[in-house]
């Protein structure tokens, strides 16, 4: 056997391929059978030495080649663009369903594309490295990128796509009227280092084929471990792009055909189209036309020259192995980052809040993830490159995981820098026809501190499981009075550091009691479907068996400490406004309000309505007001509110079901309604009740 990088029999039929030269040809050219040729193709010989140099002469190549095996005798192939054709029984999709499964939010994207990457991480004793780069192209840069895409290839099933009635090609339409008029296209590029990359081939199962040609397919090799688990993700990279495309560059740690680098494929989500009489089904793929049988005139991968992927703006900083994903047109639909800057602090910012913990590390174990976020306009730096630093948004939360990495956690607080640790007992339900089995316990970790002058929200557990990523805070009930504002980190299953059975049950339980946007523990078709009834009666307990440990933390006694940012202090008061100013136990109280001064002037607040006991709903409404040097209390517009927890809005109004005692609410005021800036004055919070309750 040779010491080539491909084995010579996958080789030698993809070059008669690629050539189109059948297995007769080549044998008569070598004065062979067809059946030594077929035994070689077939892997069961392979050629002698002075057979080889006549096989590189028939292929017009040198022996060498044949004996590396890293490259093609044909190079390269022509680069198309294939659209799969519309479905044979007249059916039709106008759009990718997968897509609609969570919003286009940046967000949301850098959730779901980093929690890949984490998966994907190659070296368990080394983090992965994930970088964002946004860049705007305008004028010749442009019309460069835009020539190696072929657009004018593209327009036409874009103008067709795009003329349909549906909301996929409404929204087509106003992407390239804006890419017309504007001449300016936003490409935000995501790469993974230390990352396994699109490994396997071009159809069959592999990494590769689950993210570029399938939709539903997870093919997680980390297993019970990762944090995704429906194969919905990816479709964020397309939901994020205006245009439904994404350019991809792969360094691969398993060799594919011989090589690793610069494995380049586009793929493109349209809805159903027709052009010039031809019907299309949607999907599309960039790349070259496959040779073989099968696959005839199918676009597949190539091994792209590095000016080809330089000219994509597809280029990779190191030959680390890992995925390059770009996003062509990137947007985010929530409207609240429009420009560069805007976009570039929100990744920064999502970055931090959905992976702080990953980016933790200590003596017990090192940090799983670092990242990075940098802003080009037509090459120039806009905003240099910046490292996500976790602790300056959550300083309170990286100091309890700090210290138990660290192992320097303590039992009770008694100064205002400890963090406390305590067991909270989860019972994992046994799988169905597991007969006889009992529910096994599994101890998961709560962190407690106290809440540090830098932190934005506090009095809330944070929980996690498998890669530390954020799973969903949870807001503890009926805290006892005068506890201490605290940050907390609730590690279940993996994220714990341990290893044994009961890690494992309880990761596989909660990661089945997550549903697609893995924001929450709560009832799943999977963990109904595979766990014995009680499942949720479990979850349940667990919530309240977080609760319970949490008030036995903060109710004990601390060290004299500051009561929050001195700033924030003097700018948030919260009342309640009803038909008396008494505080009784038979009205709705102001019981928690967290409130963040946005850079736009704009008081964005986090109201927790604490309800007596009542047989009629309550109708409720919120009031922001200005506490200002002299006069009244002039009264602010809401630019927003929304019903978070156990309420729902109505007009304007609150309106809170008979019978339940907390509420939650979220509200955004309106900069422009301001008398003065928000930074100078106190901004007060009132709830009015309504005479007589909800109609």
């Amino acid at each position: 056997m040779g010491v080539g990088g491909e084995e010579f029999g996958p080789w030698l039929a993809r070059q008669l391929s690629r050539m189109d030269i059948s297995q007769a040809e080549l044998a008569e050219r070598v004065g062979l059978t067809r059946a030594a040729v077929s035994a070689w193709v077939n892997g069961r010989s392979e050629p002698r030495d002075d057979t080889k140099r006549l096989i590189a002469e028939a292929f017009g190549t040198d022996e060498a080649s044949l004996e590396a095996r890293v490259t093609d005798v044909v190079t390269t192939l022509p680069l198309r663009w294939h659209h799969r054709r519309a479905h044979a029984d007249g059916g039709r999709e106008y759009g990718n369903a997968a897509a609609f499964a969570f919003d286009a939010d940046m967000a949301v994207l850098t959730r779901e594309a980093t929690q890949n990457s984490l998966d994907e991480r190659l070296d368990t004793g080394t983090p992965v490295r994930v970088e964002y780069t946004l860049h705007e192209l305008t004028g010749s840069r442009l019309k460069k990128f835009l020539e190696a895409l072929q657009w004018d290839e593209l327009l036409p099933h874009y103008e067709q796509a795009a003329g349909a009635p549906q909301k996929v090609s409404r929204s087509l339409r106003a992407a390239l009227d804006d890419l017309t008029a504007g001449d300016s296209l936003l490409l935000l590029r995501v790469d993974d280092y230390n990352a396994t990359g699109l490994t396997g081939p071009e159809y069959a199962d592999g990494r590769f084929a689950a993210v570029v040609r399938r939709q539903l397919d997870s093919h997680k090799t980390s297993g019970s471990r990762a944090g995704g688990s429906y194969g919905l993700g990816k479709a964020t990279l397309w939901a994020t792009s205006r245009f439904g495309l994404v350019l991809v560059n792969s360094t691969l740690s398993e060799a594919h055909e011989g090589r690793t680098e610069r494995r380049v494929i586009g793929r493109l989500d349209l809805p159903w189209h027709e052009v010039d009489g031809d019907a299309y089904a949607g999907p599309a793929w960039f790349g070259e036309p496959d040779t073989a049988p099968d696959h005839r005139n199918v676009a597949r991968s190539w091994w792209a020259a590095e000016d080809t992927v330089r000219d994509l703006h597809l280029e990779r900083s190191s030959a680390a192995p890992g995925t390059s994903f770009l996003i062509v047109g990137a947007h985010d639909a929530s409207g609240d980052a429009e420009d560069l800057r805007d976009i570039h602090d929100k990744l920064v910012r999502s970055l931090a809040d959905g992976f702080w913990a990953s980016m933790v590390g200590g003596r017990r174990a090192g940090p799983l993830l670092e990242a990075t976020v940098r802003t080009l306009r037509d090459g120039r730096v806009i905003v240099p490159e910046e490292k996500v630093d976790p602790s300056v948004r959550h300083p309170g939360l990286c100091r309890a995981l700090r210290a138990y990495l660290d192992e320097e956690t303590v039992d009770a607080l008694t100064s205002e820098k400890q963090v406390a640790e305590v067991e909270v007992p989860i019972v994992v339900t046994p799988r169905r026809g597991q007969v006889g089995e009992k529910g096994n316990r599994h101890g998961a970790v709560l962190l407690l501190t106290p809440a540090a002058d830098g932190d934005e929200k506090h009095s809330r557990v944070v929980c996690m499981r498998g890669n530390r990523m954020t799973i969903t805070e949870h807001r503890p009930r009926e805290l006892p009075p005068g506890s201490i504002p605290f940050q907390a980190v609730l590690l279940a299953g993996y994220a714990t550091e341990r290893d044994g059975q009961d890690v494992a049950l309880a990761e596989a339980f909660l990661r089945a009691s997550e549903p697609p946007e893995h924001d929450r523990w709560d009832r799943t078709e999977e963990l109904t479907s595979l766990y014995a009834r009680g499942a949720l009666t479990r979850l349940k307990e667990f919530r309240a068996e977080i609760d319970k440990a949490v008030r036995g933390l903060v109710q004990r006694e601390t060290a004299p400490r500051a009561e929050g940012p001195a700033g924030l202090r003097e700018l948030l008061r919260l009342d309640y406004s009803g038909p008396t100013q008494r505080r009784s136990a038979s009205f709705p109280i102001v019981d928690r309000l967290d409130a963040t001064l946005k850079p736009s002037g704009a008081w964005s607040v986090a109201v927790t309505v604490k309800l007596p006991d009542a047989d009629d709903p309550w109708l409720l409404t919120p009031v922001a007001k200005f506490d200002v040097r002299s006069g009244g209390r002039p009264v602010v517009d809401w630019a927003s509110l929304s019903a978070m927890d156990n309420c729902r809005l109505e007009r304007g109004n609150l309106i809170v079901d008979a019978g339940v005692r907390r509420a939650e609410f979220h509200g955004v005021t309106d900069p422009a309604t301001h008398p003065v800036r928000g930074a100078l004055a106190r901004l007060v919070v009132e709830v009015h009740k309504a005479r007589g309750g909800a109609a």
